[in-house]
C-alpha cells in the first residue's frame, strides 16, 4: 500500500496532538501507532520479511505531508523508516529476530558518533555505556548502538529489554521527537546482531534497490523531508495569517511590498528546495551510483535545508509579535526547521568539500 494517503491521515492526526507531543517532549503513543500503521515503520524492510522494501522518493514525499503539520512527527516516520534500511545490513538471523513474526518494528538509532564501550567476549560483545539522542526511542522496539571495538565502528542491535531510556531532551526545537539518551549496562550482544559503518557503503542484504545504495548517497534525505515539510507548513500558515490583516495606514497587508517580497522569494526558495530534494530522491531510486553522484546529493539536500531554513526565517522576522505567541504554529515551525538544519549530515560546508573533490576528480578523470 503507498505510504501518501496513510500520511494525510497521519498528518491530520499529528496536527491534533502537536501541542501534546511538544509539552511531553515526546511523540504520544497514538501517535507511534499511526506511523506504525501507516506503513512507515515497513518502508524499507526487505519483502522475504513482509516489509515494502520502498522507495525514497514515497518516503520523502510521505514525510514532508506529515511535515507540514508537525515537524517532530515527520522526524520520527522518516527516522523509524531510514533505521530498518539500516538494520537490513545485519545478517540474516538477526534480521528474523527481528522482522519474523511481523515487519512493523519500531528501531530507534545512535550510530554517529560511537560511545560506550564493547568488549569482546566468547559469540559476541558485552556492552555498556551511554548514548544521546536517540530520537522516537521512547516508542522502540529495538535500538541499533554504535561503539568503537579492535578498531571498527560496530553497530549492535539491542533489544528494548537491554536499555534504559535516560531523560534527556530538553531542546528548544523538534521538541516532540523524544530524542532522549539511552543506558545500556553489561548487554551480550551475539555476533550475528552486528554489522559495521563501513559495511553501509556497501549493497546490503535486503534484495531491494533501496538497500543496495550507499548511505551516504541517501542518509541526508531522512533529514532534509521533515524540513520541507514544514517549510510549506510555516509558508501555508502565514497566507492564512494575511487574510484579514491589515497596516496602521489602513492597507490591506497583502497589498504591501514588503509582503509580496517575502512571499515571492520564500515560495521560491521552498520550491527550489523540494525540487533539488526530489532530485536526489530520484538518483538514489533509479541513477547510476558514483562518486559524484553521492556527492550531488549530499550538495543538494544541504542546499535544500538552506533554503528552508532561509525561508521559513524570513517569514518569521516578517510575521512581528503574532508569531512569537507561543500558541502562533510560525514560531514552532521556525524553530523546528532552524534545528532541524543544524543537524551534522546537512552542514553545507561539508557537503561543498565532498562536491568539490568528487567534480575535480571526475574532470581529471574526464581529460585522460
Amino acid at each position: 500500500m503507498p505510504l501518501e494517503p496513510d500520511a494525510r491521515h497521519v498528518a491530520a492526526a499529528a496536527a491534533l496532538h502537536r501541542d501534546l507531543a511538544e509539552n511531553r517532549r515526546r511523540l504520544p503513543a497514538d501517535l507511534a501507532t499511526a506511523l506504525t500503521d501507516a506503513g512507515f515503520t515497513r518502508h524499507f524492510v526487505p519483502e522475504r520479511w513482509g516489509g515494502r522494501a520502498g522507495s525514497f522518493g514515497e518516503l520523502v514525499a510521505a514525510v514532508a505531508t506529515v511535515g507540514e503539520s508537525c515537524a517532530s512527527t515527520a522526524w520520527c516516520a522518516a527516522l523509524y523508516a531510514a533505521h530498518a534500511r539500516l538494520a537490513s545490513y545485519l545478517p540474516d538471523q538477526a534480521q528474523r529476530e527481528l522482522w519474523g513474526e511481523r515487519p512493523d518494528v519500531r528501531i530507534a538509532a545512535c550510530v554517529i558518533p560511537p560511545s560506550g564501550e564493547a568488549a569482546a567476549v566468547p559469540d559476541g560483545w558485552r556492552l555498556s555505556g551511554r548514548w544521546d539522542y536517540a530520537s522516537g526511542v521512547d516508542h522502540a522496539d529495538w535500538i541499533l548502538l554504535a561503539s568503537r571495538t579492535a578498531g571498527e565502528h560496530r553497530i549492535f542491535a539491542v533489544p528494548r529489554g537491554d536499555f534504559e531510556v535516560i531523560d534527556t531532551w530538553h531542546n528548544v526545537g523538534l521538541r516532540g521527537t523524544g530524542s532522549s539518551g539511552v543506558a545500556v549496562g553489561a548487554a551480550f550482544v551475539p555476533r550475528h546482531r552486528s554489522f559495521t559503518l563501513e559495511d553501509l557503503l556497501r549493497p546490503g542484504g535486503g534484495g531491494g534497490r533501496c538497500h543496495s545504495v550507499p548511505f551516504p548517497l541517501v542518509a541526508g534525505l531522512q533529514f532534509v523531508a521533515p524540513i520541507l515539510g514544514a517549510a510549506r507548513g510555516a509558508q501555508r500558515d502565514w497566507l492564512s495569517s494575511m487574510a484579514g490583516r491589515r497596516r496602521a495606514d489602513g492597507r490591506s497587508a497583502r497589498d504591501t511590498a514588503t509582503v509580496q517580497f517575502v512571499l515571492a522569494r520564500s515560495s521560491a526558495e521552498i520550491h527550489a528546495a523540494q525540487l533539488l530534494v526530489e532530485h536526489a530522491a530520484q538518483r538514489a531510486d533509479h541513477g547510476r551510483v558514483t562518486a559524484l553522484v553521492v556527492a550531488q546529493n549530499q550538495r543538494d539536500v544541504a542546499m535544500a535545508a538552506e533554503l528552508c531554513a532561509t525561508a521559513v526565517d524570513r517569514i518569521f522576522r516578517a510575521s512581528g509579535a503574532q508569531a512569537q505567541r507561543e500558541s502562533s504554529p510560525l514560531q514552532r515551525s521556525w524553530r523546528d526547521v532552524t534545528v532541524a538544519a543544524g543537524h551534522a549530515t546537512l552542514e553545507f560546508e561539508k557537503a561543498a568539500s565532498e562536491y568539490a573533490k568528487a567534480a575535480f576528480a571526475a574532470e581529471d578523470g574526464r581529460g585522460r
